[in-house]
């Protein structure tokens, strides 16, 4: 199981939101780059980024700080957040990143994603964020009403390779990752499932480990100290 490092970005800074809470924000380091260095130096191979303020409001406004990462580090970088047209994909990737991850564009433009997969294959994948069984969207501010097992079946059919599962509930809150969806997910779909959300122990990671998931997501665990980072990625390798 591949570990993924998280950093969140707001004002080019690396932050973390309480349970999708941009109210609740704690900045955690002024240089993201120097937070990726960090983690590559720990062993990490991989990185997940989210733009947050391009998830609420669209557009790139940090692509530049996700630029330097790309460029500065040897890291597998990719990204989600306010990716929601072919030039921005096609930019991001030109930049460095090796996979985009698309969320709200996956639920209000099917005709997109379709596109995105057809012409970058593996280097698309989908962002699902989810509140109670439903998909949420624009930084998690608005239900859509989409199931996350319609979501999956759709994008599944269409050839999406790697989906990303996020449990709003769990994000952020250090309460634990929610292995009975992750166990669903699993056990229902052909694509690589990531988690994502509440991943906050080693206990966790042997547990998500065990599931045979292909990846899981590591945030403010990271950053406060209770998860080794180095011990982390050894872990999710037995």
């Amino acid at each position: 199981m591949i570990i993924f490092p998280a950093i969140d970005l707001v004002g080019g800074k690396a932050v973390r939101l309480y349970k999708g809470d941009y109210a609740q924000m704690t900045v955690y380091d002024d240089d993201p780059l120097h937070v990726a260095q960090t983690f590559e130096a720990a062993g990490a191979k991989h990185l997940h980024m989210v733009d947050l303020e391009g998830a609420r409001d669209g557009g790139t406004p940090n692509y530049e700080t996700v630029r330097r990462v790309a460029q500065n580090t040897g890291l597998f970088v990719e990204i989600g957040g306010g990716i929601r047209d072919m030039d921005v994909v096609q930019r991001y990737l030109d930049a460095g990143v090796k996979r985009v991850i698309l969320g709200t564009a996956a639920v209000s433009d099917e005709a997109f994603v379709r596109e995105a997969v057809e012409r970058f294959g593996p280097a698309i994948a989908l962002g699902a964020d989810v509140k109670d069984g439903e998909v949420a969207v624009r930084g998690w501010l608005e239900l859509t009403g989409v199931t996350l097992d319609a979501f999956c079946e759709k994008y599944q059919q269409l050839g999406v390779q790697t989906l990303i599962c996020t449990d709003i509930s769990r994000d952020g809150a250090m309460q634990g990752a929610n292995r009975a969806l992750y166990a669903d997910l699993q056990r229902k779909y052909r694509m690589d499932i990531v988690a994502s959300g509440g991943v906050s122990s080693m206990e966790d990671v042997r547990a998500l480990r065990a599931l045979g998931l292909y990846g899981a997501i590591i945030g403010k665990a990271v950053y406060t100290g209770d998860i080794d980072l180095a011990r982390a990625i050894e872990e999710a390798k037995a």
